[in-house]
């Protein structure tokens, strides 16, 4: 078994991770080739490219990285026909996956998308050519295989593997231990992204909200750990001139360790939203774009979901506070923080939604995953 991957981000080269493994569990002698990130080179796969070649957000930042972005994308499907694979899985990244598994798809390769694109929440007519793009739709999120049965698309849920890596019980005791904080103070965890763009655009309003919350108590502490050397830097320039020299403690890595430690977190809207859930960590949502993406999402009123946070739509009410664009300054996100150290009743409802949230979404992920993507191929005419 030979399998072409395109893993999209860090949160995708965790899932092509776990993928990769519950595969080789299965077919031991699978090989894996294509673009992913650090944790799936080490699980075995052949990286062609990294993973943050693809980490381009928004709908107007795209187009100065388009000719590139084409450069690749046929570049990459001329190396998987010549592979010689099985299936082809894009992991997340659909602006670019879809079209790459059109043309794989037409040239007879069974092709997957493992995390389905958000067309249920915005520009719902894109489902129409998703059928043109893949054989299957693996979905992260129970409310999502409905959709795509209304309009005649395979869709299959097969739960969240954040849920299965991360226990239910957390042990904040032995996390603040781990890291070095006191146990007997606030902690106040920031995590500004993943990809430059996040942390550019939300990284100073992050600091700000910290200084405004060490106004309110002193002995707050705040950790922020960091996806790369690269993003570790830049929010460390935006804090210097923001916050107090060495207000905030940055750490390489280690988000789980620092979510469990934490009492509240501040994060931006995206995979680690729902790793805060199932960390079991109250929490306030950041989400903001480029101006001209933010009109014309306004504009064209292109978003169909009242929320935009994982665990909002998880649990179809807002379970934690969420802002967007202009609404994310300092002063909004520390307050809504604060909120969050002052209600001990509310912080523990907002934890037994998160208890339900994690029931529902621990399947055994990447193994169901593994198994549809081996039937697949399986029944493909050229097994």
């Amino acid at each position: 078994m030979r399998i072409g991957l395109v893993a999209g981000e860090l949160s995708g080269d965790t899932l092509g991770a776990a993928l990769i493994a519950a595969l080789r569990e299965q077919h031991p002698t699978a090989q894996f080739c294509g673009v992913g990130g650090p944790k799936m080179a080490a699980a075995g796969c052949e990286i062609w490219e990294p993973s943050e070649s693809l980490a381009v957000m928004g709908l107007t930042e795209v187009v100065r990285h388009l000719p590139r972005l084409v450069r690749l994308r046929s570049q990459l499907r001329l190396r998987f026909l010549a592979a010689k694979l099985d299936a082809f899985v894009g992991i997340d990244a659909p602006e670019f996956n879809l079209g790459l598994a059109r043309q794989l798809k037409r040239a007879g390769l069974p092709t997957v998308q493992y995390v389905s694109p958000q067309v249920w929440a915005w520009r719902q007519k894109r489902v129409r050519t998703i059928s043109e793009s893949c054989d299957l739709i693996l979905c992260l999120l129970p409310f999502e295989p409905a959709f795509y049965a209304d309009h005649g698309v395979r869709a299959e849920f097969v739960g969240h593997p954040l849920a299965d890596q991360i226990p239910f019980e957390i042990d904040r005791a032995a996390a603040r231990l781990a890291l070095g904080l006191r146990d007997d103070s606030r902690v106040l965890a920031l995590l500004p992204g993943s990809r430059r763009g996040e942390v550019e655009h939300l990284g100073r309003e992050f600091a700000a909200a910290a200084r405004w919350l060490a106004h309110r108590d002193p002995n707050m502490q705040f950790i922020a750990p960091m996806a790369s050397p690269e993003l570790r830097y830049l929010f460390e320039q935006q804090c210097a001139q923001v916050a107090p020299r060495q207000l905030i403690r940055l750490e390489q890595g280690r988000a789980r360790e620092v979510l469990a430690a934490c009492d509240v977190a501040i994060v931006a809207s995206g995979t680690a939203t729902l790793e805060t859930a199932l960390s079991k960590r109250p929490m306030v949502v950041a989400y903001r774009m480029g101006r001209m993406t933010a009109t014309l999402l306004r504009r064209f009123a292109l978003v169909k979901v009242p929320f935009f946070s994982q665990p909002n739509l998880l649990a179809g009410r807002e379970l934690v506070p969420e802002y967007f664009q202009e609404r994310v300054t300092g002063e909004i996100l520390g307050r809504a923080a604060w909120q969050w150290f002052e209600s001990p009743q509310r912080v523990a409802e907002v934890e037994a939604a998160f208890d339900d949230i994690h029931q529902r979404l621990r399947r055994g992920g990447a193994a169901l995953a593994a198994q549809h993507i081996a039937a697949l191929i399986d029944a493909s005419p050229a097994a």
